[in-house]
């Protein structure tokens, strides 16, 4: 899979770190503003120049759902499930979506969790994705 299979738009260069591996966002060279979902031009001073950062994948909870049921793509996940949206500090408070390694982890808002890459099979398709498990020592 190509980054374009993924995507066309701003988030390009995102997916095609999901697929080396890593994570990667972007940034305004201009005034520093962390920008997510991406964007052409920042709307902070209107500059079209971004630089895309790799962050570490440590961050806390901000919101969580644990799903009981299947819906439309999520039929490769093994019931329940837990989503969260996770606040990454290092790239100025940044949220990113996946899915708890275990739905058992006992989750609760402002836990500190880590990320890795995993995929997720949707639509025909092998997708990278998110998988967040509780930080060890907490």
């Amino acid at each position: 899979m190509t980054p374009d299979q993924l995507t066309s738009g701003a988030d390009q260069p995102y997916w095609a770190g999901l697929l080396e591996r890593r994570v990667q966002l972007p940034r305004c060279v201009g005034c520093g503003k962390w920008h997510w979902p991406a964007v052409w031009r920042c709307g902070e001073c209107g500059g079209f120049d971004h630089v895309w950062n790799e962050v570490a994948l440590h961050g806390q909870v901000y919101s969580w759902t644990r799903t009981h049921h299947f819906f439309e793509g999520t039929e490769s996940f093994d019931l329940p499930f837990v989503s969260v949206v996770v606040e990454l500090p290092d790239a100025g408070g940044i949220r990113l979506i996946g899915t708890m390694k275990s739905s058992d982890d006992g989750v609760s808002i402002g836990m500190p969790v880590k990320g890795e890459i995993g995929h997720v099979h949707a639509g025909g398709k092998d997708i990278p994705a998110l998988v967040w498990s509780v930080e060890a020592g907490s």
